[in-house]
């Protein structure tokens, strides 16, 4: 059975990582060494990792689902303002049915944070 599917991030330097999920998304640093670290927060977890070679091949959108969007948004929000993504810096009724917001790192890394509706079944 199929658990978890955890991101590797590739950052030019691991701080900037570290000041997004950590400083910005309010995340916890589980293990770190010179050139990763993996974080969690909740359910969430990603790797951070040191590779200027890889970041600047891609630059990931990620996204996250909850249950409770707008008290996520109230946290982030307050937490780091700076880092609403400027084109979804709201909790936003999407066409596919879906309420989100995003935050952007400094590097052009992207969380969209998502809460699909109760489903009828």
């Amino acid at each position: 059975m199929f658990k978890n599917l955890i991101p590797k991030i590739f950052y030019d330097h691991l701080q900037d990582g570290l000041d997004f999920f950590v400083g910005g998304l309010g995340f916890s640093i589980l293990y770190q060494d010179a050139g990763m670290a993996v974080v969690a927060r909740d359910g969430a977890k990603a790797y951070i990792v040191e590779s200027p070679e890889y970041a600047a091949k891609d630059r990931p959108e990620l996204s996250i689902e909850t249950d409770n969007i707008d008290e996520v948004f109230a946290d982030l929000s307050s937490r780091s303002p700076e880092l609403l993504h400027p084109n979804l810096a709201q909790v936003t009724l999407r066409p596919w049915g879906a309420r989100e917001f995003a935050m952007l790192d400094k590097t052009t890394v992207c969380v969209v944070f998502r809460e699909w509706p109760p489903s009828d079944g």
